[in-house]
């Protein structure tokens, strides 16, 4: 993140409209803010505030790597976020002024990854947890962002901690639990130390304060265990009879004293805080990792691993979905032929179509554990293309997902690359192995009409000509061929090619690839016409063409989003804002908007600059 904010400083950058994407395996990392207003959640480097209201986004930058954990003060004043690192690196702690949404102190000194934040309750201090490689705790000063003092987690003979929670009252106690450790500890500003008591345990995976005259534990064995602050001894533990499937990720208490408990089969239990017994419970998608109470708990909110927001009422316990995501990286995007109102993207497992505007899902398409390498739709908008690594052609309705036609074996080596003629009668498919195929595509029926094999291995993008005579093909062997049905023109580089765009008015191809070249290249003869500098760093994963032919945009490892003016080979504008390497790119067809992905599963839309279409 560091480089990418000097690649960018010279040029406008692109305004960032919207993001879709929500990193549901972090613990506790979806908070509601005090404010009741809002919420706050992590997407790879990104912490992201939503206003519940109008769905409007503010993005804090300032990590180098994904965010681990997140905290937010009781005041409100102040969120904290840790990051991961790579070992042996120092991993940050931010601490972010809410008002002004920016850096308020950057605290350095955990070593590789940062697993656990907590505020103290009157926003005196902030305690610190260090990952397995680190394994230390660290009391800050927040007025003058400094480290008061730092221990050891857990006792030598004790394994890994895991959560560090303060308790409600008091600004001098917090406790730490883990694997096989429970620790309260005693903060004695004087003497610059902090002193843990130890307590009974077991595999402990959260803890959360009561009225400060207990905590709860929940355990990876599905129990929860009371204790008692004062005494430190166990005063009941439970569920006797049914314990929470695959361990309690997550628990609250609420003002009646019962117990919100997420659990990682995906079950939110509403339990009675004397016994334990679930009251009422529903079934969510994905385990649940976050649960997060709006005011005093009528009204919470929900994060689970398969990226999923939901809304719940304390009295009708019903949820509502209020954000979906992909979970897993993205690989395609795909606009509708001459509308830009929704879009398609395609991961492991499903297709989903999105509302451009408001970013909610219209229709999820899955096939369980198959990934989606690359999608499109026909011209006439009847059908969804796909490709999958089982080596199979899917079609899909776009209204319902029904299943139309599936054609079985079309690449032994999985199916990387499609595209459809636009009088969608054919389908022209690359795979793993290196041939393309041609297909005829009837109302329920499909025959295989022509096979090429110029390349050697991997297509990764087909563009067809609108003539729908010719179509070029980008390969990994470091080939871009142009076939009109016969071997016509081959344009060979030492990069592997992994995207190509024909120029609207067909004389012309750019190509780009792993070599951060991009290349322009006559269609007649396949000679070299010029070559830019794609990126400082990491391969081309990403390019498409304004429908004008005057710009056309790339997104790649480097994680920019930029935009190049056609016959000037100038970026003009640069869009900041993935966390994860950008997959893919698409203008939209009225060059309003434009949509990235990337491999952390986030979908980006930024506004198209107006200027460019006035020009």
């Amino acid at each position: 993140c560091i480089a990418m904010a000097e690649d960018a400083q010279e040029v406008p950058q692109i305004a960032l409209e919207a993001v879709i994407g929500f990193n549901g395996h972090v613990f506790s990392g979806l908070k509601v803010h005090p404010d009741k207003e809002h919420i706050i959640y992590p997407l790879g480097c990104t912490v992201i505030i939503k206003s519940l209201r109008s769905g409007k986004q503010t993005f804090l930058h300032g990590h180098t790597n994904n965010v681990s954990c997140i905290s937010v003060s009781k005041s409100g004043r102040y969120i904290a976020s840790g990051q991961v690192t790579f070992m042996g690196f120092k991993a940050d702690i931010i601490i972010w002024d809410y008002e002004k949404k920016e850096i308020y102190a950057r605290l350095v000194l955990h070593k590789a990854r940062v697993e656990d934040l907590s505020f103290s309750p009157n926003d005196k201090y902030l305690v610190s947890l260090g990952g397995q490689d680190d394994g230390s705790i660290v009391v800050w000063n927040i007025e003058s962002k400094e480290a008061i003092c730092g221990s050891p987690a857990s006792a030598q003979s004790a394994g890994h901690c895991l959560t560090i929670e303060y308790t409600n009252l008091n600004d001098e106690i917090f406790v730490s639990a883990g694997n096989g450790t429970l620790r309260v500890w005693e903060l004695d500003l004087a003497n610059r130390k902090i002193r843990p008591t130890e307590c009974q345990t077991g595999q402990l995976k959260r803890i959360i304060p009561n009225d400060d005259n207990y905590f709860y534990c929940g355990t990876t064995s599905g129990d929860i265990l009371k204790v008692n602050l004062k005494t430190m001894l166990l005063n009941s533990c439970g569920p006797v009879k049914q314990k929470f499937s695959k361990g309690v990720n997550t628990l609250k208490v609420l003002k009646t004293g019962d117990l919100l408990v997420g659990s990682g089969d995906g079950m939110l239990s509403l339990c009675s805080g004397g016994n334990f017994k679930t009251i009422k419970s529903v079934q969510l998608e994905g385990g649940v990792t976050s649960v997060t109470l709006r005011g005093d708990g009528q009204q919470f909110y929900v994060g689970t691993e398969a990226a999923q927001i939901y809304s719940l009422g304390y009295i009708d316990f019903k949820p509502e979905l209020i954000a979906t995501n992909h979970n897993s990286a993205v690989k395609d995007v795909a606009f509708p032929f001459g509308t830009s109102e929704l879009f398609a993207t395609c991961s492991q497992n499903d297709i989903r179509v999105w509302h451009t505007e408001s970013s909610k899902e219209l229709l999820r398409i899955m096939v369980p554990n198959i990934t989606c390498n690359a999608l499109g739709f026909m011209q006439d908008g009847r059908s969804i293309f796909s490709a999958w690594n089982d080596g199979k052609i899917r079609v899909f309705t776009p209204e319902s997902g029904k299943l139309k036609l599936i054609i079985h074996n079309a690449h032994s080596m999985g199916v990387t690359a499609i595209a459809a003629t636009n009088d969608c009668k054919r389908i022209v498919s690359g795979g793993g192995e290196g041939q393309v195929r041609v297909w005829e595509i009837f109302k329920d029926s499909y025959r295989l009409i022509e096979i090429m094999k110029e390349h050697k291995a991997t297509v990764n993008c087909i563009k067809i000509k609108s003539n729908d005579k010719e179509c070029v093909t980008a390969s990994s062997d470091g080939a871009s061929s142009n076939n009109r049905h016969l071997m016509n023109q081959m344009v060979l580089s030492n990069t592997l090619f992994n995207v190509v765009c024909y120029h609207p008015e067909e004389f012309q191809i750019i190509t780009s690839g792993t070599d951060r070249k991009i290349g322009y290249w006559e269609v007649y003869d396949g000679s070299a016409i010029r070559e830019l500098e794609g990126s400082l760093s990491g391969a081309i994963n990403g390019m498409h063409i304004s429908e004008d032919g005057k710009y056309f945009v790339t997104g790649g490892d480097d994680k920019l989003l930029k935009l190049w003016h056609y016959s000037d080979g100038e970026v003009t504008h640069v869009g900041v804002g993935h966390s994860g390497s950008i997959t893919n790119v698409r203008i939209c067809p009225n060059s309003r908007c434009i949509v990235s992905t990337s491999a952390d599963g986030a979908i980006l839309r930024w506004r198209y600059p107006q200027t460019l279409n006035h020009e």
